[in-house]
């Protein structure tokens, strides 16, 4: 096969990710799956979805237990941020809904091509409105909580970003936008209600 590979092919095994009908292991060659990690799966904004003037974003907050055998608690948990493109602020990987892509399948994708992990997506943690600084535009924004299933070495935007594990605590120091602090107390929230769920359905012995 060498070193090209169709921009077709590319597109097919990136969006693979992303769907339902997931490609068997052992039918990507190892150098295939390297080659897709590094290619960003969009470009441009052609696709873009818009709400009246309103451009649609959407993001994940990727977390992980330090300790999955433990319950639920804020010192138990990590986020993963990420720098901006231009290195000034850490924030959650966000990014254009575009007009092909499921909510979900868009922020799964984002958060692969900025933050180079993947897992399972959770809840919608809500709908904010924001202005962007660099283009002057308002922006309707839609976060999930991701949990971290892999992390991969590799990523589209790996050359351009930084990420980092940090606790809840010092993600909402680093964090300059009030409503990606807001989505994280949602997150926390959100997992501690599924912690109680689970305590109230376990039976007593």
């Amino acid at each position: 096969m060498g070193l090209f590979l169709s921009r077709n092919i590319v597109n097919f095994l990136i969006s693979s990710l992303f769907s339902s009908k997931k490609i068997p292991t052992n039918l990507v060659p190892s150098q295939i799956e390297n080659m897709v990690s590094m290619v960003s799966a969009r470009t441009g904004r052609y696709r873009q979805r818009y709400n009246k003037e309103y451009r649609l974003v959407v993001g994940c907050i990727p977390y992980r237990y330090k300790d999955a055998q433990k319950s639920f608690s804020v010192d138990n948990i990590e986020v993963l941020v990420i720098s901006s493109q231009k290195g000034h602020a850490m924030l959650f990987p966000k990014g254009g809904w575009e007009n092909d892509e499921s909510m979900e399948t868009a922020a799964s994708r984002e958060t692969f091509e900025e933050a180079g992990v993947t897992g399972n997506i959770e809840s919608r943690l809500g709908k904010w409105y924001y202005k962007s600084k660099s283009h002057a535009k308002m922006h309707e924004a839609y976060m999930f909580a991701l949990r971290v299933t892999k992390q991969l070495e590799n990523w589209p935007e790996k050359d351009i970003r930084k990420r980092e594990w940090m606790s809840v605590e010092k993600a909402r120091e680093v964090c300059p936008h009030m409503w990606m602090k807001e989505a994280l107390d949602l997150l926390l929230i959100r997992q501690s209600e599924v912690e109680q769920n689970l305590d109230d359905e376990t039976p007593c012995s």
